[in-house]
């Protein structure tokens, strides 16, 4: 449970990045496409918020032969991430 928030931490901070930098393209430019991005990364930011909060309030009830399938999500969801700023980047 607790790798899992710990990626779903990371998720957040690289999401943040990933909103910083779609807000500076759309301040230069004032395209709808950063903003389209700020808007998805804004929700998957919010799931993540949510997936954490759930964890923390609701961890009795999750069952451990679980906890593996919930941080291989969260491990999918970070590389995607990563290769979507990575691709943002250049």
């Amino acid at each position: 449970m607790t790798i899992s928030t710990i990626v779903s931490g990371l998720n957040m901070i690289v999401l943040g990045v990933m909103i910083s930098v779609f807000a500076k393209m759309y301040q230069k430019t004032k395209a709808q496409l950063p903003l389209g991005m700020i808007f998805f990364s804004a929700l998957l930011f919010l799931h993540n918020i949510i997936g954490v909060y759930a964890y923390f309030s609701m961890m009795e009830l999750y069952a451990a032969a679980l906890l593996p399938y919930l941080l291989a999500v969260h491990i999918a969801e970070f590389a995607g991430i990563l290769i979507f700023l990575k691709i943002t980047l250049q």
